[in-house]
């Protein structure tokens, strides 16, 4: 670990306990008080730290937000395991639960198909944007800015023959996805295997995530796959009512 990263986390932690001088904060990581202050204001320019008054410094606000969004994402995780693992047992496919965090869709959780295909998505790995249900999900609740931004920085490579290409064609397919509340990967990241997703949604009807169940092909063909679309919804809203939704 760096000299200045380690002595900044020092900082950070030494802030935890109550608000702290210059002068304290010097002695803790034993330097000069002008490279302290340095440190200081490059945690505060990332609301990590600010000042409290004229000599003093505490916490920053950017702390509480990153411990709110960790703790979300295990609450999420945790609150729709019932729901998700049910799914899996009952139906005998892969279910994952992927999340949104600044213009990535990661798994965060997977629950193995009980049959013989497996499929080689594991926790933690980056789902494309373009061809993943999950993916068209999460997006889909992005506010207009935000999502034309994550847009216009995408790529659209050709995976298979459905793969949407283009961001108007992917902009539509969202469209499609707030209308019907589910979405659809028709072979689109890899032409053996289809899926299909919906939303948890929070207390306020906000996204946290999103679940899908994906199916090979050879074991079940598209109707097949859409006749278990009342399974997921019904998986995603108890899923989301753990998470504190109120369903209308």
């Amino acid at each position: 670990m760096s000299q200045s990263l380690d002595r900044a986390l020092t900082l950070v932690s030494q802030l935890a306990t109550g608000p702290k001088t210059l002068d304290e904060l010097s002695g803790v990581i034993g330097v000069h008080k002008s490279t302290t202050l340095r440190l200081l204001r490059t945690l505060e320019s990332h609301r990590f730290v600010q000042r409290d008054g004229v000599h003093h410094y505490r916490l920053g606000t950017a702390l509480f937000d990153l411990a709110n969004r960790a703790l979300e994402e295990r609450d999420v995780r945790r609150a729709a395991e019932p729901a998700l693992r049910d799914l899996n047992s009952r139906l005998g496919h892969t279910v994952h639960l992927a999340s949104y965090e600044d213009g990535e869709v990661i798994y965060i959780d997977k629950y193995e198909s009980r049959h013989q295909m497996r499929m080689y998505s594991r926790i933690g790995r980056r789902a494309p944007l373009h061809c993943t249900a999950v993916a068209k999900i999460l997006l889909a609740d992005l506010p207009a800015p935000a999502l034309q931004k994550v847009v216009s920085g995408m790529e659209f490579p050709r995976l298979t023959e459905n793969t949407i290409l283009g961001p108007a064609a992917y902009l539509a397919e969202l469209d499609r996805v707030r209308a019907n509340g589910y979405a659809v990967d028709n072979s689109e990241h890899e032409d053996f295997i289809h899926c299909i997703a919906a939303p948890i949604k929070g207390a306020r009807g906000e996204v946290l995530a999103a679940v899908s169940m994906s199916v090979p092909k050879v074991l079940l063909d598209y109707e097949g796959l859409l006749s278990h679309l009342p399974d997921l919804l019904a998986t995603a809203e108890a899923a989301s009512v753990e998470c504190g939704y109120v369903p209308r």
